[in-house]
């Protein structure tokens, strides 16, 4: 009896002592997503002289805004995967005085996207600095895309309206 006994106790032992030894297999680790996500796709779209609102459909609401540096946002994205390293791209996007488009820089820059690279096409986004952009052959006079374009050119600007301030002074 008292030696079953022992024997029932150090088996027991000698289980604990091999399960707490081991890793327990199958655990999930999530992974950590944050910021907003910018693909080379984004990044071709753009175009120098694109107004901010041109630029927040394409790349969507800047993480950052600083308020130092109104001409400036800068999209970050991390990634980390489970129990991996944490991946992290960031892209600034620049404008001028008439909230124009001006300077990208970052992780990305205006190309061939990965897809592309993977799968071997061209693209007609590559830009060089010495190739001088292609013009546009003019609407034909009369044409649906004529009365658009002069639509569009003379379409005037509204300013939005503010709202006056809350009044600070106590009753």
């Amino acid at each position: 009896m008292q030696n079953t006994k022992l024997l029932l106790t150090s088996l027991t032992l000698v289980g604990l002592l091999a399960l707490a030894g081991c890793s327990f297999p199958g655990v999930y680790k999530i992974d950590i997503q944050q910021g907003n996500v910018v693909t080379q796709d984004m990044i071709d779209q753009l175009r120098p002289g694109m107004t901010r609102r041109q630029v927040r459909f394409i790349m969507g609401n800047p993480l950052l805004q600083d308020t130092f540096h109104t001409n400036r946002w800068d999209y970050l994205y991390s990634l980390q995967p489970g129990g991996g390293e944490r991946q992290q791209e960031r892209m600034s996007v620049f404008f001028n005085d008439s909230d124009q488009l001006v300077n990208l820089s970052g992780d990305f820059m205006p190309g061939v996207s990965r897809d592309q690279e993977i799968l071997g096409g061209s693209s007609d986004t590559t830009v060089s600095p010495n190739q001088q952009p292609s013009q546009e052959k003019p609407a034909k006079a009369g044409s649906l895309e004529d009365t658009l374009q002069k639509e569009i050119d003379n379409v005037e600007t509204t300013p939005v309206p503010t709202p006056a301030p809350l009044e600070t002074a106590p009753q």
